[in-house]
């Protein structure tokens, strides 16, 4: 088979496998690999001085092992059997594309506030953002919920996407690992200032194109000029170097007004405001959200279908 075949057919399968089934809960996964071997390595050395090199070297350690071991798989399985290499690599595209479980995560949290009521709202955003949610109210669960969606549609879909295209299966897993020990251990908290800090930090430099890509492709499939003004005026207005571009293209889309005070874990935090409109939202604006986050991952797919197709060929 030819190499632009053997990127494409895992990618399509894998896509299509998510949009079908999202997260298969019920069947082993990698993150959860991943997060098993981020919490030993994580009891074992932080303690103790030199917290902040033993993190770094951590994190080095883990997504060197990663990339080593999906390389050596892949590579064995092409040369034994091309089509066991497919199903090995279509498999992995699946388990790193996370578009219909976000979605889906999003939607379970409109289901509770609306049919259970403000109490199992707030829990339930609980299992999404790492925010306090114990006083928010009908309007600030929405804000959330919007937030978390836009920072994850780059975090879950445009950026395993972007490392699949430059880096196959090795190098979407790469990017997986690094964000999910980000989501661990990349806390500004008295247990994890200084061990996580160079997790936050690869976090930051693998997320600084995917963000910037995520937040053009939602204006772009949005036709917005609104949100494409926004991401001038407040793509760097967040404390993250990243989250405030997809957030600043949402906030635009939707004509309303992100950020504010948040409390994390007892402390408040005041992030920056994007947008100025403080409207309120409506619970059936979800359906924009799901339109934008399918609409960014299908033209995600093609371009990198595009790339690799064989054009001369096909002339």
């Amino acid at each position: 088979m030819e190499q632009s075949t053997l990127i494409i057919i895992p990618l399509l399968v894998g896509y299509v496998l998510d949009l079908i089934f999202g997260d298969p809960r019920k069947l082993p996964h990698p993150i959860v690999g991943f997060g098993n071997s981020i919490s030993y390595l994580s009891k074992s050395l932080n303690k103790g001085n030199s917290r902040l090199i033993k993190g770094a070297i951590m994190c080095l350690f883990l997504v060197s092992s990663v990339f080593a071991f999906f390389y050596l798989i892949s590579h064995f399985l092409l040369e034994l059997n091309e089509y066991t290499y497919l199903i090995f690599t279509s498999t992995f595209v699946f388990y790193g594309l996370a578009n219909k479980s976000l979605l889906q995560e999003g939607t379970e949290v409109f289901h509770h506030l609306n049919s259970m009521g403000l109490e199992a709202g707030r829990k339930r955003l609980s299992w999404i953002v790492g925010r306090d949610t114990s006083n928010l109210s009908e309007q600030e669960i929405r804000l959330a919920v919007f937030e978390t969606l836009s920072e994850n549609l780059s975090d879950g879909v445009v950026a395993p996407l972007f490392y699949y295209a430059i880096g196959g299966v090795p190098g979407m897993m790469c990017y997986k690992m690094i964000n999910t020990m980000d989501s661990m251990i990349g806390y500004k908290n008295e247990k994890y200032i200084l061990f996580g800090r160079f997790a936050a930090r690869l976090d930051d430099v693998a997320n600084f194109v995917p963000a910037r890509i995520t937040a053009l492709l939602m204006v772009l499939v949005s036709f917005n000029y609104r949100a494409f003004t926004f991401l001038f005026k407040y793509g760097n207005a967040h404390t993250s170097p990243n989250a405030g571009y997809p957030e600043s293209a949402l906030a635009g889309i939707l004509n309303c007004r992100f950020g504010g005070p948040h409390d994390y874990g007892g402390k408040s935090v005041d992030k920056p405001f994007i947008g100025e409109n403080n409207r309120l939202l409506k619970n059936e604006e979800i359906n924009t959200i799901k339109y934008i986050n399918h609409a960014v991952c299908f033209v995600s797919i093609f371009l990198i279908i595009a790339c690799y197709l064989p054009w001369k060929s096909l002339f």
